[in-house]
């Protein structure tokens, strides 16, 4: 298990580094990170729950994307997966709700959300790019949720 949470830990460091540093990650590492993820959400939970969570995490990311995408049809008028949103950002949502119970995934989704707002907004003057680099945001906060929880096992990720 140990390895498994080290590999992980590495998959969202690429993921970091080079959202960061390009604004594009390799497309391997998000079905990777989903499959360690889903690994270790379906470990800590019974099959049941686990396939229930999956459909409901799902679910809300579609309906969420959905608004999102029609907000850009209407008011933004610009190509949605070109200039607004990234595929690698869908693709770590997709992740985040296979990892996780529905509470949990919910809960780490909005604070990530905020989180990577309150960075960008923090970091965009000095930024070179004028994009947000939501997975690697999105990375940095659950790799320190994932340590913090690892670390000092007071914060359980699957009981809720």
């Amino acid at each position: 298990m140990l390895l498994l949470k080290i590999i992980t830990i590495s998959v969202l460091a690429i993921i970091i580094y080079q959202d960061l540093k390009d604004r594009e990650v390799f497309g391997v590492m998000f079905p990777i990170l989903m499959g360690l993820l889903g690994f270790l959400h379906y470990q800590y939970t019974p099959q049941i729950n686990f396939l229930y969570a999956v459909l409901i995490n799902v679910g809300v990311l579609i309906v969420i994307m959905g608004l999102l995408y029609l907000y850009t049809l209407i008011k933004i008028k610009r190509p949605f997966f070109e200039e607004v949103f990234g595929v690698g950002d869908l693709l770590f949502f997709v992740a985040l709700a296979i990892g996780f119970p529905t509470v949990t995934f919910i809960v780490l989704f909005v604070f990530s959300l905020i989180f990577s707002l309150l960075v960008w907004l923090m970091i965009k003057k000095k930024a070179k790019h004028n994009t947000v680099p939501l997975a690697g945001y999105m990375s940095v906060f659950l790799m320190v949720t994932f340590v913090t929880q690892w670390i000092t096992n007071t914060l359980t990720l699957y009981l809720i």
